[in-house]
């Protein structure tokens, strides 16, 4: 096949290309050398999506070549084009995959189990040939062997089990096996006995347990109490199960994802600390509150008064409370403050940055901008690269030390001055109890969200 009669019937968008790929997925295994040529070529003009789709509909004639790439690839460019297509090949038979699963190379096996993976349940019928590869000796198979059986999902369990029963058919397969139990169902997947161990390694953890800092990007409320069933009534909590800062740490970030999140996994359970230096953080919200956020038409329109109706209430029954908001992502920050049930400072700074903010202040925020002010004046760095880094914190910090500017706070910096900063936590605070994950409604109706979480 004409490689440049190939290029020219394929460049163009992937819409534009759809008949010619069409015609080349009707011939078959004749097309696959000249296709496979191009998608391994990354000086070519054609969009390597385009042939890969080609391959990936010829089926399984395009499965051994594939595979022969992916030994043969000397960049990881192609190492990475070639892996995509190999994973989702339409085969009539997953078990064209089986083989795959033992070859030498990890990337092949882990293509292979990628593409049983993508079956879904349909790939049932193969548990028993994957379980081996939960104690692969490259971290990525095992990793994606548990991705592998928690798309088979609940059809994977009985096997996972019996193997978390018997002795262990190799190294770690045992312990892999309860991760992809967890994965699949959460708690609910684990037998009685699983989950007895999983209690008693918290209880050993929890007793010698110090605090450490928290990676601080989400939203948590802070009231100044340590009795945490009061905490747990006022969030509409139940069937608090004990966890270590680390294990609340995990949920808190899993639950915030958006990808691979299944109905109401994001608003099911609510990780609350122990005592801290006299406060309780809330890492998480009552489902109704969650809901009204989440499902409104504009969320980030939604969330402050939600915030505020939440902070006054917690304030009424706690005297004073307070909630806040970061994201690593985009930068924002927030804090809600307010004290005998009346809101007394609120500030976002992408709603301060795009309408200002009319205050009042905080006493908190003395001595800092706000995240929406530049103290800087006009033209404090004309004649310095944006692209140079070095060359504009240099500038910046010339003119703070000259000017006096003050450093910027964020919601970090006021939860460390009025309660708990959870970024820095660390063995002088002092700890009262033991943190909890507890359901909320909507955990109580649809169970623990899945997923493994650390001790």
């Amino acid at each position: 096949m004409d490689v440049r009669t190939l290029t020219d019937d394929l460049s163009g968008t992937f819409h534009e290309t759809r008949a010619a790929r069409d015609a080349l997925v009707a011939r078959g295994a004749a097309v696959v050398p000249a296709v496979l040529g191009l998608l391994c070529d990354v000086a070519s003009p054609v969009d390597w999506i385009v042939p890969s789709d080609v391959l990936r509909r010829v089926g399984e004639p395009a499965l051994a070549p594939l595979v022969r790439a992916a030994e043969d690839a000397g960049t990881r460019e192609v190492a990475r084009r070639v892996a995509f297509t190999l994973a989702g090949v339409k085969v009539a038979d997953l078990a064209a995959y089986l083989p795959l699963l033992d070859h030498p190379r990890s990337g092949v096996r882990a293509c292979a189990l990628s593409a049983f993976q993508d079956r879904g349940e349909a790939a049932a019928g193969f548990v028993d040939r994957l379980v081996p590869l939960l104690g692969d000796r490259e971290g990525t198979v095992r990793d994606r062997a548990v991705l592998a059986l928690r798309g088979i999902g609940s059809a994977a369990v009985p096997a996972l089990r019996r193997v978390r029963r018997r002795p262990a058919p190799g190294p770690r397969v045992r312990a892999g096996a309860l991760e992809a139990l967890a994965a699949i169902g959460g708690p609910a997947a684990l037998d009685d006995r699983d989950r007895a161990a999983w209690r008693r390694l918290t209880a050993i953890e929890l007793a010698a347990e110090l605090p450490e800092a928290m990676h601080a990007s989400g939203c948590w409320y802070a009231v100044p109490t340590t009795d945490q069933e009061a905490v747990l009534a006022a969030f509409d909590l139940s069937d608090a199960e004990p966890v270590t800062l680390r294990t609340g740490e995990a949920a808190w970030i899993a639950d915030q994802g958006w990808v691979d999140r299944r109905p109401h996994e994001r608003c099911a359970r609510v990780f609350v600390s122990p005592g801290l230096d006299g406060w309780t953080l809330v890492f998480g919200d009552t489902a109704e509150d969650s809901h009204r956020v989440d499902d409104a038409d504009d969320p980030e329109a939604a969330l402050p008064p939600v915030v505020r109706q939440r902070c006054a209430e917690l304030s009424r029954r706690f005297g004073s409370a307070q909630w806040y908001g970061t994201s690593c992502a985009d930068g924002w920050t927030a804090w809600c403050v307010a004290e005998g049930g009346e809101v007394v400072r609120h500030y976002d700074g992408h709603l301060a940055a795009e309408e200002g903010d009319d205050g009042p202040g905080h006493p908190a925020e003395a001595g800092y901008l706000l995240p929406h002010q530049d103290g800087f004046p006009a033209g404090a760095f004309d004649g310095v690269d944006p692209y140079d880094s070095e060359a504009f914190l240099a500038r910046r910090r010339q003119l703070k030390e000259e000017l006096g500017i003050p450093d910027t706070c964020d919601a970090s910096t006021i939860a460390a001055r009025l309660s708990v900063d959870p970024g820095g936590l660390g063995p002088r605070v002092a700890v009262t109890g033991h943190g909890v994950l507890a359901l909320t409604a909507c955990g109580r109706r649809h169970g623990h969200p899945a997923g493994a979480l650390p001790v």
